[in-house]
């Protein structure tokens, strides 16, 4: 008997923009489907320590472009005052 296991996160920042730019991180690595203002991915493996290998490394990219998104707007917004 074959077992799946599968994951599916659906995200959404604080601008379309900024979805965009978290979405764009993970083009290379998956489908990405959009509905309205936020995106979603699924993860499909055989194995569940494939599963959250695959996970990590996704979630690591989302984390990096987070951090650099809040950076740009955080400069942005110190330039105004």
């Amino acid at each position: 008997m074959s077992t799946e296991w599968k994951l599916i996160l659906e995200a959404q920042s604080s601008t379309r923009a900024n979805t965009e730019s978290l979405a764009a991180a993970l083009i290379t690595d998956c489908e990405i489907n959009f509905t309205g203002d936020k995106f979603s991915i699924e993860i499909v493996e055989s194995k569940a320590k494939d599963l959250r290998a695959m996970w990590n490394t996704r979630v690591r990219g989302l984390i990096a472009v987070d951090s650099l998104i809040n950076m740009i707007d955080n400069l942005g917004s110190s330039e105004d005052s």
